[in-house]
């Protein structure tokens, strides 16, 4: 037993190694990390000077990484060139904390900022192996398979080759979780205060408190108070927004739709996929990132209606798998789309959740089948 205990730690110790191995595939020695940030060559003008001619990578098509990064060389925001550098600048600013992050570890100095961001969710990805290897048994195969699906999710690896908010603010809300089933007094909270900094959907997570309320009034006050602390931090900052946009502090970031419009456009798109191509690589990724999602939902109300009505783990997947069905068809566009980055609560959870159960292999596999994207994407693109 201790021996095939030590055999599958170093099965994950080698998949950790197979990450650093392909991140060092994006360093450039005359850019470094950059490349993860993704500038666009057609914002290059609109820039923050500091910026522009900073050695770094410039592609044809661009992605939001781009808007943070420049956010962290100014983190207060003060400079009014941020304006003109960010596509949607109320609705960035409020997504600050890995901006502010990446500005004190970059010491201020414009060419180390960006660095720090680049490699960020790199960083966060290693804390989030560290965690969920203390969180997901180490007892076999099927404790390795289920470790090593939520580092190789097509959410979370796409988070560290866009350098976004996605991974980082996972990694906060599984902290938090853990807390909460352990019963930490407020560090909950104050992680999810955090998170909702880091993007304003991560106070959604404070569905985790909910195991805390019982009958009496001590309880309910104990999660008024948990809800409290995680929304100050967003609440202060939003203020400071105010004072800087005006009435538009609250603008863009409009994703969401009371329907289930985007999922269904989805469904029918890949099922248009199957009818004309089925073994074409754009049908399968769509296929397994979608299989993936409803079967990770479907175990987790299944869950939430026994045994685990109570855990934080099954409060928050549940959360975000919602939250995911009810984001605009822009979210679900893209092979498979952003929508893997919503849920990606939902897929560190259903994980965890599987580890503390007799998990049947088939389910496993049918609730991973998004690692196909994500490996495909970050290993091989």
């Amino acid at each position: 037993m201790h021996r095939a205990v030590v055999l599958w730690r170093i099965a994950r110790l080698a998949v950790v190694a197979a990450f650093l191995a392909a991140c060092a595939r994006y360093y450039h020695p005359d850019s470094g990390f950059t490349t993860l940030i993704r500038f666009s060559t057609a914002t290059h003008d609109t820039q923050l000077s500091a910026v522009r001619d900073l050695p770094k990578d410039e592609q044809p098509g661009g992605y939001d990484g781009a808007f943070y990064a420049q956010m962290a060389i100014d983190p207060l925001l003060r400079n009014p060139e941020i304006d003109r550098a960010l596509d949607e600048p109320p609705y960035r600013a409020r997504r600050i904390l890995l901006s502010w992050t990446a500005h004190a570890i970059g010491l201020g100095r414009p060419a180390w900022i960006l660095q720090v961001y680049a490699v960020q969710n790199m960083a966060c990805w290693l804390l989030f192996a560290w965690l969920l290897w203390h969180v997901i048994p180490q007892t076999g195969a099927k404790s390795f398979a289920l470790w090593t699906s939520c580092l190789l999710a097509h959410g979370l690896l796409v988070s560290v080759w866009l350098a976004v908010t996605d991974g980082p603010s996972a990694l906060l809300i599984a902290l938090a979780a853990l807390g909460v089933e352990r019963g930490w007094r407020w560090l909950p909270a104050i992680v999810l205060a955090a998170a909702g900094l880091a993007r304003e959907t991560n106070l959604f997570a404070a569905t985790m408190f909910s195991k805390w309320i019982d009958r009496d009034a001590r309880s309910w006050l104990r999660v008024s108070a948990s809800v409290l602390i995680a929304a100050v931090p967003l609440a202060l900052w939003m203020d400071y927004l105010r004072s800087i946009y005006r009435q538009r502090a609250l603008a863009g970031g409009d994703h969401f739709t009371p329907g289930l419009d985007g999922v269904i456009w989805k469904l029918h798109l890949v099922w248009a996929e199957v009818q004309a191509a089925p073994f074409a690589l754009r049908t399968m990724i769509d296929v397994t990132a979608i299989v993936g999602f409803f079967v990770q939902g479907g175990f987790v109300i299944r869950a939430l209606a026994t045994r685990e009505r109570r855990s934080p783990w099954a409060t928050v997947a549940l959360t975000y798998f919602v939250l995911a069905l009810m984001v605009k068809p822009a979210v679900w566009e893209g092979w498979p789309g952003a929508f893997t980055r919503v849920a990606l609560p939902t897929t560190i959870a259903a994980n965890v959740l599987m580890s503390r159960q007799n998990t049947p292999w088939w389910l496993i596999a049918l609730a991973n089948l998004g690692v196909f994207p994500g490996v495909r994407l970050f290993f091989m693109s």
